[in-house]
C-alpha cells in the first residue's frame, strides 16, 4: 500500500469515527430534550366526576365573565375593561380568603397592575413557587383561550389550595401586559414582577405560566409545530404541553411526572432552546431573564387554535371538561412543587434513576 493510499484510509477512518460520534451526540441531545417521564395517556377519557363538573362550572363562569361580559381588555385600547378584569380577579381571590397585593407600575400608556395572592410556606417560606397567568387580551379579541382560560385555572387553583400549609410559599399572580406591544419589553407585567422578585431576594424555585389551555381537538392533523417537532410529537391536538428552556429541564420533568401520575389527559413535554419559535412566547420568558426556573403549560395556542388572536376566541369554544381535568391535575403539580423539601434538584433528574431519587428524597424530607 502506498503512503498516499494509507493516508487516505486514515483520513476516511477518522471521518467515519467523527460522523459516528457526532451522530451519537445528536441522538443523546435529542433524548435529553425530548424524553418525558411516565407513560403518556392513551385511549378515551373517563366521564367527569362530580368534582370535575363543579370545577368545570366555575371555569365556565369565570371565563364567561372575563371573555364574555368584559371582553377585550388591554391598556392601549380598552383600559377600563383591563381594570375591570383586574378588579374581578382581585374580588375572586379575596372571596377565596386571600389578601391581595396590587403591584402597580407605569407604562408609556398609563398605569397597570399585577395582582398577587400568597400562601406563606410553613417551613421553607423563603422558597417560592409562582403560579402565573396574564389577564390582558389582544385588540379586537375577547381572549377566551388566550388567556381567560389561564386566569380561570389560576383562580380555581387558588381556591383549591387555600387551606393548604405547604413547606414552600406559593404565590398566585395575575399579570398585566403580556400581549403586544408590551411583549418582551420592560413594560411586560411578568417581567416587572420577576425583576421585583430578584430585587427582593426571593428564592423562586419554580414558575408555572398557565397560557392558553382551553382549546382541544380530536380531529386528525389538528396540531402543528415549529419546523421539525412534528416528527416527534402527535398530530392530534388533544393534549397539553409542558415547555421549558434547557435550564428549566428539571422543573419540566418534575412537573410533567406529577401531572401524568395525576391525570389521564394526554400530555407532552420538552426542554428546548429558547430560540425555537413558541418556546418563550409567554410569561415564563420573563422569569428566564432573571435566572429563575420556569415552564409554560399550554394547548400550544397558534399551533392549534384557529381562532387565536381573533374575534372568534370566544367562551363557547373552550373545552370545559378537559380544562377541569387539567385544573385538578395541576393542583397536584403545584402541591408537589410546594411540598418539595430541598432547594437542590438531583443532577440525575431527568432520567428514570434521577426521578426515583428525587421522589425518595422528598419522602425523606
Amino acid at each position: 500500500m502506498s503512503n498516499a493510499t494509507s493516508r487516505s484510509a486514515t483520513i476516511a477512518k477518522a471521518v467515519c469515527v467523527r460522523v459516528v460520534l457526532y451522530g451519537l451526540a445528536l441522538a443523546g441531545l435529542g433524548w435529553w430534550m425530548f424524553w418525558a417521564p411516565g407513560p403518556a395517556a392513551v385511549g378515551s377519557l373517563k366521564p367527569l366526576t362530580a368534582s370535575d363538573r363543579a370545577i368545570a362550572s366555575d371555569l365556565r363562569r369565570d371565563i364567561g365573565i372575563l371573555a364574555g361580559t368584559i371582553g377585550e381588555r388591554n391598556l392601549q385600547f380598552k383600559p377600563n375593561q383591563l381594570e375591570e378584569a383586574a378588579a374581578f380577579i382581585d374580588t375572586s381571590l379575596r372571596r377565596a380568603g386571600y389578601s391581595v397585593a396590587s403591584h402597580w407600575y407605569r407604562t408609556s400608556d398609563g398605569k397597570a397592575r399585577n395582582l398577587e395572592a400568597a400562601l406563606p410556606g410553613s417551613t421553607n417560606a423563603t422558597d417560592v413557587v409562582v403560579v402565573g397567568a396574564h389577564y390582558d387580551s389582544v385588540p379586537d379579541s375577547p381572549g377566551a383561550d388566550d388567556n381567560a382560560s389561564g386566569v380561570a385555572v389560576l383562580l380555581a387553583l387558588a381556591r383549591a389550595l387555600r387551606k393548604a400549609h405547604p413547606p414552600r410559599s406559593v404565590r398566585f399572580v395575575a399579570f398585566a401586559n403580556e400581549e403586544a406591544p408590551y411583549f418582551w419589553t420592560d413594560e411586560m407585567g411578568s417581567l416587572v414582577y420577576a425583576r421585583l422578585c430578584r430585587k427582593q431576594g426571593d428564592r423562586v424555585k419554580a414558575m408555572l405560566s398557565i397560557e392558553s389551555v382551553g382549546f382541544y381537538s380530536d380531529a386528525p392533523a389538528s396540531q402543528r409545530y415549529p419546523a421539525g417537532l412534528g416528527l416527534v410529537y402527535p398530530s392530534r391536538g388533544d393534549f397539553v404541553a409542558f415547555v421549558g428552556n434547557l435550564r428549566s429541564r428539571s422543573l419540566m420533568q418534575q412537573s410533567l411526572s406529577q401531572f401524568r401520575a395525576s391525570s389521564a389527559l394526554p400530555s407532552i413535554g420538552a426542554s428546548l432552546p429558547s430560540a425555537i419559535p413558541g418556546v418563550g412566547w409567554s410569561d415564563h420568558w420573563s422569569f428566564w431573564q432573571e435566572g429563575f426556573p420556569a415552564i409554560e403549560i399550554t394547548d400550544t395556542a397558534p399551533y392549534r387554535n384557529p381562532y387565536y388572536h381573533t374575534a372568534l376566541d370566544t367562551p363557547d369554544r373552550v373545552d370545559y371538561g378537559r380544562l377541569a381535568r387539567l385544573t385538578e391535575a395541576l393542583r397536584r403539580v403545584v402541591e408537589g412543587l410546594a411540598n418539595a423539601g430541598s432547594s437542590q434538584i438531583s443532577i440525575l433528574n431527568g432520567t428514570p434513576w434521577g426521578l426515583v431519587a428525587l421522589k425518595e428524597h422528598q419522602v425523606r424530607q
